[in-house]
């Protein structure tokens, strides 16, 4: 997150109103909804581990049992159990 000043962004009208409620504060804009990213899309990690996960079904479909995938990818059998199960 960086920091932008107001004086320099908003209209004189805006900041001046802004300053009726806060003054000298840092104040949180967020961004709308429709615009705002899912988790791990910005940095790409959810595509890889949608791509492990693809690669952990192959394998278990292909012979490897729950106990040596959780080994290989340091999961429980559990969560590679979920993996796998996944719709």
């Amino acid at each position: 997150m960086k920091y932008g000043n107001a004086k320099v962004i908003l209209p004189d009208a805006l900041v001046k109103e802004l300053q009726k409620y806060v003054q000298g504060e840092y104040i949180y804009v967020p961004i709308e909804q429709k615009k705002q990213k899912r988790w791990g899309e910005v940095s790409g990690y959810r595509k890889e581990l949608e791509q492990r996960n693809r690669q952990i079904r192959k394998e278990y479909r292909g012979g490897v049992s729950m106990k040596c995938l959780s080994e290989e990818y340091g999961l429980s059998i559990y969560a590679i159990r979920k993996i796998i199960y996944q719709k």
